[in-house]
C-alpha cells in the first residue's frame, strides 16, 4: 500500500515537470487508476433491490449525480442472462460514495426501492461452511461392554 502511494507521488511530481509522452499510457492517465486501486473497497457500493429493467448505463446515470462514477456493474445470472437484482457502483472518492449512500438508500429507481451500502469484501471459496451433499455418514454404534 505504501509502495503504491509512493509510486503515485513520484508520478504526480514527474508529470508537473515533463511533457506527456506520445505513448498510450501517459503518467496523467495512469494516475487515476493508481489512486483507485490504492483506495481499496471503501468507495465501492452495493446496490440491492434493482429492477430487472435497470441497465448498467441507467445505474451509472442515476448515481453520477452524486459524484464521478468509475464503474457501474449489474450482476447477471449465467443461466437466464437476467439481472440478479443487485449490482455495484464504484466512485472516485469516499466522500462521493458517502453522499450517494445518504441520498439513494431507500429511494425508488425504475419503480423499485433500492438499498445502498458499502460493498463488503468477497469471502474466499475455501472459507465458511462446507456444502452439504446428501445425508450425513452413519456413526457406528459403540460396542456393548460386558
Amino acid at each position: 500500500m505504501a509502495a503504491l502511494a509512493k509510486l503515485a507521488k513520484n508520478l504526480m511530481f514527474s508529470s508537473h515537470f515533463s511533457r506527456p509522452s506520445s505513448g498510450i499510457l501517459s503518467s496523467s492517465s495512469l494516475l487515476p487508476m493508481l489512486f483507485i486501486s490504492s483506495r481499496g473497497i471503501a468507495s465501492k457500493l452495493f446496490v440491492g433491490g434493482l429492477s430487472f429493467y435497470t441497465t448498467e448505463q441507467g445505474l451509472s446515470e442515476a448515481f453520477s449525480q452524486y459524484g464521478q462514477v468509475v464503474e457501474a456493474k449489474i450482476v447477471m445470472d449465467r443461466v437466464s442472462d437476467r439481472s440478479k437484482g443487485f449490482g455495484f457502483v464504484t466512485y472516485a472518492s469516499e466522500d462521493e460514495a458517502e453522499k450517494a449512500i445518504a441520498e439513494m438508500n431507500g429511494k425508488p429507481l425504475n419503480g423499485r426501492v433500492v438499498f445502498v451500502d458499502y460493498a463488503k469484501p468477497r469471502s474466499g471459496s475455501g472459507s465458511g461452511m462446507p456444502i452439504a451433499r446428501g445425508p450425513p455418514e452413519p456413526v457406528p454404534a459403540p460396542a456393548p461392554e460386558n
